[in-house]
């Protein structure tokens, strides 16, 4: 079975800045979630082949969002001590050997929605497992295709457990965030419009452009006077919040397979990212994964 795991770099970082010890090097810069970094990648890597040396080919790339230098701030702000581990982080990625999205001008969700959509359509794919926690590549998942998976839990969400959340197909989710809303993102929905609503209105009728403007073609919804009030005085909004929240899949990346074979560490560089982040334990482990 040929899977291509896309790994949404930027959460991994974050994730072990918070969930990793914090670690100055003999430099006094910090380096604690790259240290934890190395770790979690490498995991995946040993999740891949059973040993460094298996022949069984491997395809991985990892995205990060557009991190620019830290100016300014306070130097024990996390964002400040993260953004100050950010070239390290991308050197570590290359260390590993894995193949490296570093985003400028889009974010790393637009790399990973156009990483499934390719490769969702590649017929030497089997499977494209996105590897995040951010629900907003939830509308890339594509039956068993493309899922989504959220490493911490150890959770998969294909289309089948997404439909049975929020009972529309993946496509439809931007349509969903445009009338549900997303407080911890910043889209803020329509009034009066819940999960039920929406789920039961894009059933019916596939998309918010296609909604029809008389109320009383309305299929399925209670309260139709109410819900067509706010919707008819949102609309416009409700479809900017529907671009915003889909993600770009066309964006001038290489998802061949061809480029996204790991083909084993880069040695030399290893071990100047090793040595950087004072994180000697893990030639343990990769001795342990060549033995």
């Amino acid at each position: 079975m040929t899977q291509v795991h896309l790994v949404d770099g930027t959460f991994e970082l974050f994730r072990c800045f918070h969930g990793a010890p914090r670690h100055a090097n003999a430099g006094g810069e910090e380096v604690g979630a790259v240290r934890g970094l190395l770790h979690t990648l490498l995991s995946l890597l040993k999740g891949l082949k059973a040993h460094i040396d298996d022949e069984t080919p491997a395809y991985v790339a990892v995205a990060f969002d557009p991190l620019p230098a830290a100016r300014g701030g306070s130097a024990t702000e996390p964002g400040t001590l993260i953004r100050r581990q950010s070239a390290l982080a991308l050197d570590a990625v290359r260390a590993l050997g894995i193949p490296l999205w570093p985003m400028v001008r889009f974010q790393a969700d637009d790399a990973l929605a156009t990483g499934a959509c390719r490769l969702g359509a590649d017929a030497q794919v089997d499977q494209v497992v996105i590897c995040t926690t951010d629900t907003d590549l939830f509308q890339c998942i594509r039956d068993r295709r493309v899922v989504v998976l959220d490493r911490i839990r150890r959770a998969t969400t294909d289309e089948a457990r997404f439909r049975e959340r929020y009972g529309i197909a993946p496509r439809q989710f931007p349509d969903y965030l445009a009338l549900v809303g997303a407080p911890a993102k910043g889209l803020p929905g329509i009034p009066g419009w819940g999960a039920k609503s929406a789920a039961s209105m894009l059933t019916a009728h596939g998309r918010i452009e296609d909604f029809p403007p008389d109320r009383r073609e309305w299929q399925v919804v209670p309260r139709r006077v109410h819900l067509a009030a706010e919707f008819s005085a949102r609309r416009d909004e409700a479809l900017l919040v529907k671009r915003l929240a889909t993600l770009r899949d066309d964006l001038p990346l290489d998802c061949s397979l061809r480029a996204l074979q790991w083909r084993g560490l880069d040695d030399a560089r290893l071990r100047s990212v090793i040595d950087t982040a004072e994180a000697k334990d893990l030639w343990e482990r990769i001795e342990r994964w060549s033995s």
